[in-house]
């Protein structure tokens, strides 16, 4: 299957989020899926719609808030029709103490846009990562 999986930071190519997200799609490729990691701030309109599941990493805008940076809005309105897409979010719980609050605020934007969420959990490190990705089912139900 066809995966795409996005990752938003604070800043441009955020190295946390980045390593987070590369070996979440390293667990994800060893299961035989095609998977293929953008960075939204530098392919904002990118068209996802091709791809079968999507997966969404991002981080709090700082350390006191539950807030997620506007790129992921700004780029989900832009990506493509993905409404009833399947798909995943994660957020980091490098610097931030609502890191459980940041990732309702991720689902309810992704929801908010029509995707159908399967999982949602909080990375706290690489290797959990990749364990994730490893065990994240994106077969389509027959």
């Amino acid at each position: 299957m066809r995966v795409c999986v996005l990752y938003c930071g604070t800043k441009i190519g955020d190295s946390n989020l980045r390593s987070l997200s590369l070996k979440l799609s390293e667990g994800l490729s060893s299961n035989g899926h095609t998977v293929d990691l953008f960075d939204m701030h530098s392919e904002q309109g990118k068209i996802i719609s091709l791809y079968d599941y999507v997966v969404l990493v991002s981080c709090s805008t700082s350390l006191f808030s539950k807030t997620i940076p506007a790129m992921v809005q700004k780029f989900l309105t832009t990506c493509g029709s993905i409404s009833g897409k399947r798909c995943s979010c994660f957020v980091s719980k490098k610097g931030s103490l609502f890191a459980q609050k940041t990732l309702h605020t991720l689902m309810d934007c992704m929801e908010g846009e029509g995707m159908y969420l399967k999982m949602s959990d909080i990375l706290t490190n690489e290797n959990m990562a990749f364990a994730v990705g490893k065990r994240l089912h994106v077969e389509p139900l027959v």
